[in-house]
């Protein structure tokens, strides 16, 4: 799709100027300048309704986010097709790294609560469904299902079961670093809404603690930023869910090989996941963390 003719739609006449921005690898997002004011139009990829995006989920996330005071302000949306054009937050990216340390690993468990702590959205994100829907997808577009999908989806289940029926929350459901943006004033923006829908916290927390690849501890500091305090099941609820983020990240690769035009190799990406999340269910303390999951929901 033509972004100039997109643009001309939003922006009809006037003197504009636009450049692509990197780090998508679903949509095109190019950053506009007009009458002095610098905007950010994304421009969504082909087929991304097979990922479970609905763009109508997405603005009302997006908007939601704004109010709540993490988000960039939703300054237009060209229709039909959904396309978002938010007001572009001059800032910096904050590397994995930097993440990682304790005041702005405090200020991103924050940022995340007042997320889940927004008002309700449209949609639902469950991680064990979307692994599901995607292998189905997957084999609809031709693409081979990795043999990995069936032992990955016996351990999936059996999170499921132990942790039992969750209460949801309005989630993002895509923590990856780049969608996290330090502006001038200090404070954390996160952009990016396409997979939110009401869904399960912990998957939230296991997603932003597997891509800033945190140790146990820091993911002690996160929880005790975000509760309070750092309680044994809480840990163990986010451990589990990391397991679940690296199992959905791998299967929409595998979906992407399928649908996707982007010059991207989906295949290296959804083998580099199903190796991570392999590492995570062998690591020794993974059924202990079952274990104390499955004693929280006894204590009830």
């Amino acid at each position: 799709m033509d972004p100039g003719a997109i643009i001309e739609r939003v922006w009809p006449g006037q003197d504009v100027t636009w450049e692509p921005l990197g780090g998508g690898i679903t949509n095109h997002n190019f950053k506009v300048a007009a009458d002095g004011e610098a905007f950010v139009l994304r421009i969504g990829g082909k087929d991304t309704e097979l990922l479970g995006i609905d763009r109508s989920v997405e603005e009302a996330a997006a908007r939601m986010a704004v109010a709540v005071g993490v988000g960039p302000e939703v300054v237009a949306v060209v229709r039909p097709e959904g396309f978002l054009v938010t007001r572009f937050v001059e800032g910096d990216p904050i590397p994995p790294e930097g993440m990682r340390e304790p005041d702005l690993l405090s200020e991103a468990a924050l940022a995340i609560r007042r997320v889940h702590e927004g008002p309700a959205i449209p949609g639902r994100f469950d991680s064990h469904r979307v692994v599901e829907i995607y292998r189905d997808t997957a084999a609809a577009h031709g693409v081979r299902v990795p043999h990995a999908y069936g032992w990955a989806h016996e351990v999936s289940a059996r999170i499921e079961r132990t942790r039992g029926p969750r209460p949801t929350a309005p989630c993002h459901n895509d923590f990856l670093n780049a969608n996290f943006i330090l502006d001038r004033a200090g404070a954390i923006r996160i952009v990016d809404w396409e997979y939110a829908g009401m869904g399960d916290r912990f998957f939230d927390l296991g997603n932003f603690s597997v891509n800033h690849d945190l140790e146990p501890e820091q993911d002690e500091h996160l929880l005790d930023a975000y509760f309070g305090q750092a309680r044994e099941q809480d840990l163990a609820g986010l451990r589990l869910m990391r397991f679940m983020s690296d199992f959905r990240e791998a299967m929409w690769g595998v979906v992407q090989q399928g649908i996707s035009e982007l010059d991207f190799d989906f295949v290296n990406y959804a083998d580099e996941h199903f190796e991570r999340l392999r590492a995570a269910a062998v690591d020794p303390r993974f059924d202990d963390w079952l274990e104390t999951a499955a004693r929280s929901v006894t204590r009830g």
